[in-house]
């Protein structure tokens, strides 16, 4: 499920890279952020989609109860 994120970031990096080496640095640091922020909008929703099953394993749901206890704390802490 990982590989559709990476297989979009991956050439649009050397294609960035690509871009960046004919001196169009603007443009090729543009097409590597627009690409990170596209897989990272991809895995986003992949990770809302099988969090229901992955919440079924025990070892998973005792992480991200976990992490959510640790964002809960953290977000309390600055808004003292």
């Amino acid at each position: 499920m990982l590989l559709i994120p990476a297989s979009i970031v991956e050439p649009l990096k050397l294609g960035a890279v690509a871009i960046a080496g004919e001196g169009h640095w603007i443009t090729g640091t543009a097409v590597i952020v627009c690409a990170y922020a596209a897989s990272l909008f991809l895995v986003e929703r992949l990770f809302r989609i099988v969090r229901p099953k992955l919440l079924t394993l025990p070892w998973f749901a005792r992480l991200w109860n976990w992490l959510l206890s640790l964002r809960a704390n953290a977000l309390g802490w600055l808004r003292r």
